[in-house]
Parts: structure tokens; C-alpha cells; sequence
């Protein structure tokens, strides 16, 4: 290689050095976009309806503050309440397990009482995986201060972008060479559409989830089957993983009652989430987003893997923005050209911003036919 193409190479590589070394930064300023681009095509909703183009803002920060202040408001208040119960209800069943064990002992055959399980040897074999469960816990909360910051930052970098949306869709653009600038704004909006309709039938699935887990719980008579159904709601968002970690926590308050209703919890959960994957999410995402199952789940491996928890949370959001852009651009632009003979015909466009209006783009387009030759 010449000194220009090391020259080149040294610079990719330092480039993705760089973007490795702000990845973090880099998911903040998507989980951004993505929340900016909900609550504008909220506030352009309102706007169809009349309302001028700062209230409709205004209307959306406010619903969307609404719901989350009313998340964590029916949320944190009952399940306060049910793990305090549960952090001494719990040792007291220990202790009257333990009371059974030894009766048994009592009544079996002398030979069969070793094989009899000793609560308070399986509380000291525990004791370790207990020690670092409380020391994960401990660097959460001590965590908790850089979560705020983090959130703060989503926050004012949302309110920035919701302000003037297209100033900074048209700093986007402008990166790139001037006969590809249309198509790039078409790309983006192929995006903007993908991600409304991905958000349109998370919340739908989210909403039906949410109502089923409510009814079940409260016919098992489940304590706080409010807060548990709206949280099983809002972590099925979370394909695979979510119903999962919804269920914990209702099976835990479910023990507080009696032990049959663990087991009668994990079997409703169980029938929600095979409502939910087999009927429910194919018939809403059918006309809003198209992911297959197998990429779904790798996408969720790749980014929880490299960006954490943030990572699994948007990793639906980043595959639906990524299937776009590779499905336009290496796909339909670069590989479906290989092999084109585009001597005879040749096709441009020229974008640029006349001096008086930078909002609207003009395009022209020339076509250069050569006439055919006697070897074609």
C-alpha cells in the first residue's frame, strides 16, 4: 500500500477506536432520538387536529411525564410494602419447613434420615451466593447517582431535539455527499415510520400483557396485582428476557399467602406470555415492524453484551433503525448494483439548498442515453 492508504486505514482505525471508546455516549444519544422522535410524531398528531405547533409539544412532554410519574407511583408504594413483609415472612416458613424436616426425621427409618436435606447446611452453602447478590445490590445504589445523570442528559438531549427537529435532521444530512442527501432523508424517514410503528405495537402488546396479568393476579387474590401487572406490562418491552424478570416478583409476593399460588402464578405468566408471542405480538407487529424471532434474540445477546442494561432495553429500537439503513444502503445501493452496466445509461441528481429556504431541497435529475452500437 502507498502512504495515502495507510494513511487511510490509520484513520479508520482510529475512528472506531474513538467510537468505541464513546459508546455509552453514543446509545444515551439514541435512546434520545428515539424518545424525541415518539413525542414529535405525538406532537404531530395534535397538530393535525388544530393545535399550533409549541402546545402540541408541551401537551406530549406533559403525557409522557404523566406516565412515568404514574409508573413509578403505582409501582414503588406496594411493592415497599409487600418485600418488607416478605423479608421476615420468609425466614419464619424457613423455620417451620425446618419443624416439618424434623418430624419427619422422627417417623422415617433411620437409614433414610441422611438423605433428609438440612435447612440450616443449605442456608450456610447459600450464604456466599447471598453475599454477592447483597454486594451487586450495594454498587446499584451506589450506581444510582450515575443512572440520574444518565437519565438527565436522555432528558435535556430530548428536549433539544423535540425544539427543532429538523435543524438537526438537516446537520445529519449534510454529512454526506450532496447526490445522496435526498436519499438519505428518505432513508430517515423509512426510519421515523419503522419506529413509530415498532413503539405503536410494543404498547399495544404492553397494554393487553399489562390488563391480562392484572385480571389473573387479582382472581388468584395476589396482593398488589396492580403494580405486578403494570410492571409485567412495562417489561415486556423487553422481548424473552422481560416475562421472565416480571415474574420473580410475583411469585415472591405470591408466597406471602400460600405456596400453592407460587406455582398457580408461574402457570398464569406462562399462559399470558403464550397468548402474547403466539397471538397477540404476531397480529399487531404484522403491519408494524418485521423481525424475525432468532434476530431478535441476537440482537438482545450483541447489546446487552457490549452496552449492558441500556443495551437489552433498546436493542429492538437499534435492530429495526439497522435493518433500514443496511437494507437501503449495502443492500439496495451498493450490493444490488454489482454486475449493472450503467455505460449506456446514467442517472444523477444534484441536491442543493437555494439561499433563501434552507427547509426545502430541489432535486435535479439528468439522463445521458448513449446510442446503441452495432456490437451491442
Amino acid at each position: 500500500m502507498n502512504l495515502g492508504q495507510w494513511i487511510g486505514l490509520i484513520a479508520i482505525v482510529l475512528s472506531l477506536y474513538i467510537l468505541w471508546q464513546i459508546r455509552e455516549v453514543l446509545l444515551l444519544m439514541f435512546a434520545a432520538v428515539v424518545l424525541a422522535t415518539t413525542l414529535n410524531r405525538l406532537a404531530k398528531r395534535f397538530q393535525r387536529s388544530g393545535m399550533k405547533r409549541g402546545l402540541a409539544v408541551i401537551l406530549s412532554v406533559a403525557i409522557f411525564f404523566t406516565v412515568i410519574v404514574g409508573f413509578f407511583w403505582l409501582i414503588v408504594p406496594p411493592f415497599v410494602q409487600q418485600f418488607n413483609e416478605l423479608t421476615y415472612r420468609v425466614p419464619q416458613g424457613f423455620q417451620r419447613f425446618n419443624g416439618w424436616l424434623d418430624e419427619l426425621r422422627t417417623r422415617i427409618p433411620s437409614q433414610l434420615v441422611p438423605y433428609i436435606p438440612d435447612i440450616n447446611s443449605l442456608i450456610q452453602q447459600a450464604q456466599p451466593f447471598v453475599n454477592r447478590v447483597l454486594g451487586s445490590s450495594f454498587a446499584l445504589v451506589s450506581g444510582s447517582l450515575e443512572v440520574v445523570v444518565k437519565v438527565l442528559l436522555v432528558l435535556v438531549l430530548t428536549g433539544m431535539l423535540l425544539a427543532d427537529p429538523q435543524a438537526y435532521r438537516k446537520v445529519f444530512v449534510r454529512i454526506f455527499p450532496s447526490f445522496y442527501r435526498r436519499r438519505v432523508d428518505g432513508i430517515l424517514d423509512k426510519c421515523e415510520v419503522s419506529l413509530e410503528g415498532w413503539i405503536t405495537g410494543a404498547l399495544i402488546a404492553m397494554g393487553v400483557v399489562g390488563l391480562m396479568s392484572v385480571v389473573g393476579l387479582s382472581l388468584l387474590r395476589v396482593k398488589a396485582a396492580l403494580a405486578l401487572g403494570v410492571l409485567a406490562g412495562f417489561l415486556n418491552l423487553i422481548p424473552n428476557l422481560g416475562p421472565t424478570m416480571s415474574v420473580v416478583p410475583a411469585m415472591a409476593i405470591a408466597l406471602l399467602d400460600a405456596p400453592w399460588k407460587v406455582l398457580a402464578v408461574l402457570i398464569l405468566y406462562i399462559i399470558i406470555q403464550q397468548t402474547e408471542s403466539n397471538f397477540i405480538t404476531p397480529i399487531v407487529m404484522a403491519h408494524q415492524v418485521s423481525l424475525l424471532p432468532a434476530v431478535t434474540l441476537i440482537s438482545q445477546l450483541f447489546f446487552v453484551t457490549f452496552f449492558g442494561f441500556l443495551g437489552l432495553f433498546l436493542a429492538l429500537p437499534l435492530t429495526v433503525v439497522a435493518k433500514i439503513w443496511l437494507q437501503e444502503v449495502l443492500i439496495k445501493d451498493v450490493m444490488d448494483e454489482w454486475g449493472h452496466d450503467h455505460t449506456k445509461e446514467t442517472e444523477f441528481v444534484i441536491v442543493s439548498d437555494p439561499p433563501d429556504s434552507g427547509d426545502n431541497w430541489m432535486a435535479e435529475t439528468q439522463t445521458d442515453t448513449e446510442p446503441p452500437t452495432d456490437d451491442a
